[in-house]
């Protein structure tokens, strides 16, 4: 029997997923991207090779699996392309690659759209990456949006253009911005569509017969929950929902295909743009930390904060994900570090709270409550059994999953495929 299994991130995303769906890819047939677009990055690094991909699934270097990008993306096809041509300097030409024809377009108003809305905010600005993944969603709910299908089609395609773009030039104008002209987008995009035709299909109905044919399936996250517009720290959140509640919406399956949950955690927390973030330090260990873990985003270059790992967050992530396993990145950075904090619950106006509040001024105001834990000076970055880690190095892991109440089921010590401990096989 095939299994589903789901890769999401249990913090503000930049957990690691890239590392972990693409060592969980070894033993799939099919890799799932199912929201979020350019927006998101992952890194992935084996044979002493490094790509960043932000748009296409991870199973893109192995000639065997079946990579999809499904309808609940918004994809930028000039991103894309870009992507592809990376991929084909790099020698990688063997892939499997479907682009579902429901999926939406980010176009290059979009962009400037996104720059004016956070220039509007000012002060509340999200920090967006800018990439124009907003208002491509926003039009989305407008049912004013451009399908991945309308490229296929001259008449469908210039009609959904005509539309889209009067709303937002209408916008730009009013603000003094440039404006864009219809027949270069029009001509460029027809271009771009007819390159993209070979990969274009029903990618539901292709799951679907893939699920039926009891393939292993991995769906591979794109930021993290506590960025899900419903669930996350609202309004500091991406445009969709990054939890593995959406991903059948987001699929074109229904939601008892789903077999199996991991989240995916850091050792630590990090962030990267503004909102509430309870666990943030700075200091010389945080430093330290982003330093060593590299914690620099991987599509902006930003430094990322930096927080202690903080279990309200998982627990309220475990919650809206049905999370079975944690896989935990990075653990090795902490070596050295004589003394780790965990935060087992908020202080709220004098209260004691274990969750996250809905009121974004309420969690502002939120204090951590810590543990502390002693750390571990013993190298573990060539660690392959989990008993061989030093012993407070597993009292966190065990204090952790105690919490919890969820089993490490992969552990990473080091950024490379080899740096993975595994304690269950989830395929």
């Amino acid at each position: 029997m095939g299994k589903r299994v789901v890769v999401i991130g249990s913090q503000w995303g930049d957990e690691g997923k890239g590392k972990i769906t693409d060592y969980l890819a070894e033993k799939a047939e099919v890799v799932v991207r199912s929201q979020g677009g350019n927006n998101a990055g992952h890194t992935i690094k084996f044979n002493n090779r490094k790509f960043a991909l932000h748009l296409i699934p991870s199973g893109i270097f192995n000639p065997n699996i079946i990579n999809i990008m499904a309808n609940g993306m918004v994809i930028d096809p000039k991103a894309l392309l870009s992507e592809l041509d990376m991929l084909k300097k790099e020698g990688i030409n063997d892939y499997k690659l479907y682009i579902s024809n429901r999926a939406h377009l980010v176009m290059p108003y979009h962009i400037a759209l996104d720059e004016l809305y956070e220039e509007i905010k000012q002060d509340s600005a999200v920090g967006t990456t800018k990439k124009g993944i907003g208002p491509a969603y926003m039009d989305k709910v407008a049912r004013i949006g451009i399908r991945v299908s309308d490229l296929l089609n001259e008449e469908s395609f210039k009609k959904s253009l005509e539309l889209s773009l009067n709303f937002a030039n209408s916008i730009l104008k009013s603000y003094n911005k440039l404006i864009f002209n219809f027949n270069e987008i029009f001509t460029q995009y027809k271009s771009i569509g007819n390159i993209l035709r070979p990969y274009i299909t029903d990618t539901s109905v292709l799951l679907n017969k893939l699920i039926d044919e009891n393939k292993n399936i991995l769906f591979e996250g794109a930021q993290g929950s506590m960025l899900c517009l419903d669930h996350g720290t609202y309004p500091y959140v991406t445009s969709s929902s990054p939890t593995a509640a959406s991903v059948p919406l987001n699929s074109g399956i229904n939601p008892f295909s789903i077999t199996d949950v991991v989240g995916v955690t850091k050792a630590y927390t990090t962030r990267v743009g503004a909102g509430v973030f309870p666990t943030e330090f700075e200091d010389d260990i945080s430093k330290k930390i982003r330093e060593v873990g590299n914690e620099y985003g991987t599509t902006t270059k930003r430094p990322r904060r930096i927080g202690w790992l903080d279990m309200v967050v998982l627990k309220h992530v475990k919650r809206i994900n049905g999370l079975n396993h944690l896989a935990m990145t990075l653990l090795d950075v902490l070596t050295g570090i004589e003394h780790l904090k965990i935060c087992v619950s908020y202080n709220l106006d004098g209260k004691e709270i274990d969750y996250i509040p809905a009121d974004y001024n309420e969690y502002q105001r939120c204090k951590p409550n810590y543990i502390t834990l002693p750390g571990w000076k013993e190298d573990i970055t060539h660690t392959t059994n989990i008993n061989d880690l030093p012993e407070n190095c597993k009292l966190y892991l065990n204090t952790i999953e105690k919490i919890l109440m969820t089993k490490v089921t992969i552990l990473s010590v080091g950024p490379d495929r080899t740096q993975t401990v595994t304690l269950k096989n989830i395929f």
